[in-house]
């Protein structure tokens, strides 16, 4: 697997931790084809950054599963993708529809997509979503409400959950923190996951956005089964095992070619 730069080539180390529960040096040596010496630099910086735990010879999963990003973090993270996926997502949503968008960067593409629909409905619990979206003139814009999450710039809460009771809508976007074909869709945190459900609930399909780094991350609080949904955005790094069993359940799948 030679031909990565740094960061896709430590992506993929961390990737490797969460789904072996550890690694070695002389493994990793060979599967990226650099030095041990550099692939030892490459476990000093992730362990650094908490996203693994050094050990003697490799490294281990790091026992908190996997560190949630601050919403600063992830904007930068993969952000051309996150462009790519965005704008594809967003043709999947026409004029004079109401839809329920989540909070989230990858979702806050999608949102920079919708600004010229006209008589656009579009439900947020995303405080960035509703700032994007705030200039487009013909997109009516609502805010969930709740207690402000500021790490990640989400409303969440008793608040949030209510003020979505007297509503259907006929899609949800949805970001995840963890797509796993067993455990279905997770996120990092526990009342976000609460009102994700309650959003699966009262729309009428549900649209899955993702890269491809969240597949076999297993996120701790579970929102939804595979089954649930209906489409699902990604991009071509999605595993074939992936494609089999999401095209096996019926889930539309839209890839996106990554940019070299």
């Amino acid at each position: 697997m030679s031909g990565l730069n740094t960061i896709e080539r430590q992506q993929q180390i961390v990737r490797l931790t969460q789904q072996h529960g550890k690694v070695s040096v002389k493994e990793l040596s060979e599967r990226f084809a650099v030095s041990e010496v550099t692939i030892r630099n490459d476990l000093g910086v992730l362990d650094r950054k908490k996203l693994l735990v050094r050990s003697r010879g490799g490294a281990m999963v790091n026992s908190q599963l996997s560190r949630e990003l601050s919403l600063k973090e992830k904007s930068h993270h993969r952000h051309a993708l996150k462009q790519q996926l965005g704008k594809a997502a967003a043709l999947l949503v026409g004029d004079d529809e109401q839809i329920l968008l989540d909070s989230g960067t990858t979702t806050q593409e999608v949102a920079a997509n919708l600004v010229d629909r006209k008589n656009l409905v579009v439900m947020t619990n995303g405080l960035n979503i509703a700032m994007e979206l705030s200039q487009a003139e013909d997109v009516q814009v609502m805010l969930t409400g709740g207690v402000l999450r500021k790490k990640s710039m989400s409303f969440y809460g008793h608040l949030a959950e209510k003020s979505l009771q007297d509503f259907h809508f006929s899609k949800l976007i949805l970001g995840v923190d963890g797509f796993d074909l067993k455990s279905g869709l997770a996120t990092h945190f526990e009342k976000e996951a609460v009102l994700n459900r309650i959003m699966c609930e009262i729309a009428s399909e549900i649209i899955v956005v993702t890269d491809s780094s969240k597949f076999d991350a297993r996120a701790f609080h579970r929102i939804c089964p595979i089954q649930r949904i209906h489409t699902l955005v990604t991009d071509d790094g999605i595993p074939a095992e992936y494609v089999q069993a999401l095209e096996r359940q019926g889930v539309r799948l839209h890839l996106v070619k990554q940019s070299k």
